[in-house]
């Protein structure tokens, strides 16, 4: 039976690599760190996958290179404003990789497939709504990513519509790119900087 020296909780891995235990959650469910479930249903984190993933880190930070790839899911049905997303997100630095959706539908399939740090979602669109996809998303344990809100609906009208959970940011269109791009930043730093 292998020591128990050789495993860490996903909190302690948390605290080893100064990141939040909801990036462990999902650096293991992208494979990024190597972990089993006990019988009970807790995550066992490989300890050498952790060390690994530092040292990886390190040497990604000394070089300028983020350690891992910061990944955006955009959910947004008009055209034009995806298209703004294709030309502006590519010019970030540090690189952040985009993924487009049309729809709450397709939202769902690509947040199972990309496995986005961050899902920016309008809340009108046809078919499935923002409304009904953020739902199922907040209701997915597999789902690890923050979720950002972007509509020209007012609070009211969010309210009348069922409203949303109230640790979800909502941001105004005309799109906030700035401020899309300082979240982004803001969690990137969070994550290369160690005891955050």
């Amino acid at each position: 039976m292998d020591n128990d020296q050789d495993f860490v909780s996903t909190r302690e891995a948390a605290d080893m690599l100064g990141v939040a235990l909801r990036t462990v959650q999902l650096w293991v469910e992208r494979g990024s760190l190597k972990a089993w479930k006990t019988v009970g249903g807790h995550r066992r984190v490989v300890r050498s996958s952790v060390e690994k993933l530092l040292e990886e880190r390190s040497a990604a930070i000394a070089s300028g290179r983020p350690a891992l790839e910061f990944r955006l899911l955009v959910v947004e049905d008009d055209p034009r404003l995806r298209r703004l997303y294709e030309l502006d997100v590519p010019a970030w630095r540090p690189p952040v990789k985009l993924e487009l959706a049309r729809d709450g539908f397709e939202g769902l399939l690509k947040a199972g497939q990309f496995k986005p740090d961050l899902i920016i979602s309008d809340l009108q669109m046809p078919g499935m709504d923002g409304f009904r996809m953020i739902e199922a998303l907040r209701q997915d344990p597999s789902v690890m990513a923050d979720i950002v809100v972007v509509t020209a609906l007012d609070a009211g009208t969010i309210r009348d519509r069922g409203g949303l959970a109230p640790d979800l940011p909502v941001l105004r269109k005309p799109v906030p790119l700035a401020d899309i791009r300082k979240m982004v930043t803001d969690r990137m730093a969070a994550v290369a900087r160690p005891g955050t």
